[in-house]
């Protein structure tokens, strides 16, 4: 067996380290090891490529896995959906799209809308942010839009007190770029390394005044985009792809880290999922009850929102309106449902979903 024993690797100068298959590994980072759940958008457990519509102010609305929208009661409107259409050659089979159903084109100055992840304090603890060590971080993803000129995001803490606002252009209409975003973590403020948002990232597709900042610097306010960008939301019929989304440490963005679906799938299974419940047998008289235990395919970031997504049943005794969930925790949860009248024979399914979105 033949060994190799060196001290480094490095180019034909000799100044920097070599690429391997077209990545630069450093000290923390080699090819991949991705902080962004479901960068590709292949997981959309709850809409199964359906649509979703963005017009609540009062909370994020989901699409694909991981993903969110966020927009405003009144005034724009904007849809987001799972989309096959993917840049050509990189080996992705989904992206996000965003369309601008209701345009807003006079954005009020504290008004919002953006597409985001957050990404929860275990994930990224290692990148010291918040302290005098704070890694080097490196943001990539696919773009696309019918729109063209410069286009802005942020990077945020979990409190919304620290912001990295960055800027990107795009210079074709309707054609995939990727855009690389390198920064030096923040050293000051308060990052949650716990179960909590320890960093989140978003797209800016409309942001008022007062959320608008300079591109690339650390901020001690909540900022959402750049000044003097492109809003998306004030063109009726806007398009805006991404793709390949990846947060990793380290200053060169390594290839897309491809993860197996089921690993995927299970990583997005810690926020939301959907579960099966049922029960068959014999019952008792009116009021006897029936329970069966449903336990989560992963545990679960927090003690989720349960919600009955279906219910069916063999006879009128079992009810939809009686299903309830209780001893809820991070594991599983007890389905139960009392019977209405007297037994016999009987059965019922239900599907539920389960949610500790950050």
């Amino acid at each position: 067996m033949s060994e190799l024993k060196v001290n480094a690797i490095t180019d034909a100068s000799g100044g920097n380290t070599a690429s391997i298959n077209g990545a630069t590994p450093t000290t923390d980072n080699l090819m991949g090891r991705n902080r962004v759940i479901n960068g590709d958008m292949r997981i959309d457990q709850r809409n199964a490529g359906a649509s979703v519509t963005v017009n609540n102010a009062a909370a994020l609305q989901y699409s694909v896995d991981r993903f969110y929208g966020y927009g405003q009661t009144s005034d724009g409107v904007f849809t987001l959906q799972q989309d096959a259409d993917v840049p050509s050659g990189q080996g992705f089979r989904n992206s996000l799209k965003a369309t601008v159903t209701t345009a807003d084109a006079s954005i009020g100055a504290t008004q919002l809308y953006q597409i985001g992840q957050r990404i929860e304090g275990f994930n990224v603890a290692d990148l010291g942010l918040g302290t005098a060590s704070a890694a080097q971080i490196t943001f990539s993803f696919w773009v696309r839009s019918s729109l063209t000129g410069t286009f802005g995001g942020a990077l945020q803490n979990g409190g919304q007190n620290r912001s990295y606002p960055f800027s990107f252009s795009i210079s074709a209409a309707n054609t995939w770029e990727k855009k690389t975003i390198t920064l030096t973590g923040d050293t000051t403020g308060t990052w949650l390394t716990t179960n909590g948002t320890g960093l989140e990232v978003i797209w800016g597709l409309g942001v008022g005044s007062t959320y608008l900042g300079t591109a690339n610097a650390w901020s001690g306010s909540y900022l959402s985009g750049v000044t003097g960008q492109t809003q998306v939301i004030a063109t009726n019929g806007a398009t805006f792809y991404i793709t390949g989304v990846q947060l990793e440490a380290g200053s060169v963005a390594t290839s897309f880290e491809r993860r197996q679906y089921g690993t995927e799938l299970s990583l997005c299974q810690r926020y939301y999922q959907i579960n099966n419940s049922g029960w068959t047998g014999v019952s008792g008289g009116a009021g006897y009850s029936t329970s069966c235990n449903v336990n989560f395919f992963t545990d679960m970031r927090a003690t989720p929102t349960i919600t009955r997504l279906t219910f069916t049943s063999g006879t009128s005794r079992y009810t939809a309106a009686n299903w309830a969930a209780f001893g809820t925790n991070n594991y599983g949860f007890v389905a139960y449902v009392p019977a209405g009248s007297a037994g016999g024979n009987d059965n019922w399914k239900a599907t539920s979903s389960a949610e500790a979105e950050l």
